[in-house]
């Protein structure tokens, strides 16, 4: 797993790649939080809180992540490269779990120019320092954990897939579902009493609760549990192919 999950990085890292990712996630980061007329301009807001921001980078992700996840596996199939790997001793799992980590790990490495943020919101506080730390961290820690869930759908749409467009397009679609669209058909009210029980199947009243710095161990478990179902399906219909 280790092999697999240092050639991925350097896939990534070796080149251009992942430094053009973070750049243009930061660059949209930042025109969105300080510079467009928006719902998370924080000037507009009046108020020194980087909430709008863990509000804004699930969308970014959305579309990002599986960008970054699309060649994992489809690529290898569509050059041969995969037989290759079988040829390799190396488990599917292992493989399914390297390249898995190295997508996340990037995702994650799209975070860090936020700590600039950070700072510009502790020093415009009023007064000085005046943030929400507990809310901000465990926001963070939502963040991570969501990238890791989004890397698992895009993982998972990479196994399915031979062509990149379209192991993207999946991706895109099934984060849409998991983390917006099943939270907009609960709000719908149809299903009664069971909407609550819908809404909690998706990501974002789990990733939510984060946002208010709250870190409960049954949303920890619940990522947990979803990512391991996308790997270990992703790893299933790898196996189908080998």
């Amino acid at each position: 797993m280790i092999a697999i999950f240092k050639k991925e990085l350097w896939s990534y890292f070796g080149n251009w790649n992942a430094w053009l990712i973070i750049g243009a996630f930061s660059l949209i980061s930042t025109l969105f939080l300080f510079f467009f007329e928006n719902d998370s301009n924080i000037f507009d807001i009046g108020s020194a809180t980087l909430q709008s921001y863990f509000v804004l980078v699930p969308w970014l992700f959305m579309f990002i992540i599986p960008a970054i996840s699309m060649r994992t596996l489809a690529e290898e199939q569509q050059s041969g490269t995969l037989s290759w790997l079988f040829s390799q001793p190396v488990k599917i799992s292992e493989i399914v779990l390297g390249k898995f980590l190295s997508v996340w790990l990037v995702g994650v490495f799209c975070l860090l120019p936020s700590i600039v943020y950070l700072y510009t919101i502790y020093v415009l506080g009023v007064p000085e320092g005046n943030i929400d730390f507990g809310a901000t961290l465990g926001s963070y820690f939502g963040l991570a954990v969501l990238t890791a869930a989004f890397s698992a759908v895009g993982i998972l749409a990479s196994s399915l897939s031979q062509n990149q467009i379209m192991a993207y397009l999946l991706g895109v679609f099934l984060c849409f579902i998991f983390y917006f669209g099943i939270e907009q058909l609960a709000s719908y009210k149809l299903l009664g009493g069971a909407d609550y029980l819908l809404s909690n199947l998706g990501f974002y009243q789990h990733f939510l609760a984060f946002t208010r710095g709250l870190i409960d161990t049954r949303d920890v478990f619940y990522f947990l549990l979803v990512i391991g179902i996308f790997l270990f399906s992703a790893k299933v219909f790898v196996q189908n192919k080998k």
